[in-house]
């Protein structure tokens, strides 16, 4: 499964758009649409520690009405994380 990357403060920011278009009351209540998605990696999304998977930004798009054409984003590979472990794994030695 593909990653979402944004520009940094971008997630953050696209969140944030989805809980008030969606009229959802916080990032918790996120869930009340049908997603299983634990409390604290919707925190992690939000802090920006992780990049948002393909599927669920797709479904929040959708939520929210917001046009992916219109977001400044980044499909990455899901090996993405795998190639720069590695490549900072090699530089070390």
């Amino acid at each position: 499964m593909k990653r979402v990357k944004f520009e940094e403060g971008g997630q953050r920011k696209f969140l944030q758009r989805v809980i008030e278009e969606s009229g959802a009351p916080s990032l918790r209540a996120l869930n009340q649409f049908g997603f299983e998605v634990p409390y604290s990696t919707l925190k992690n999304y939000f802090s920006e520690e992780r990049n948002l998977p393909e599927d669920f930004f797709r479904d929040l798009c959708e939520l929210s009405k917001i046009k992916i054409e219109e977001l400044d984003v980044e499909f990455l590979d899901e090996n993405y994380g795998q190639i720069k472990g590695g490549k900072q794994s090699k530089a070390l030695r």
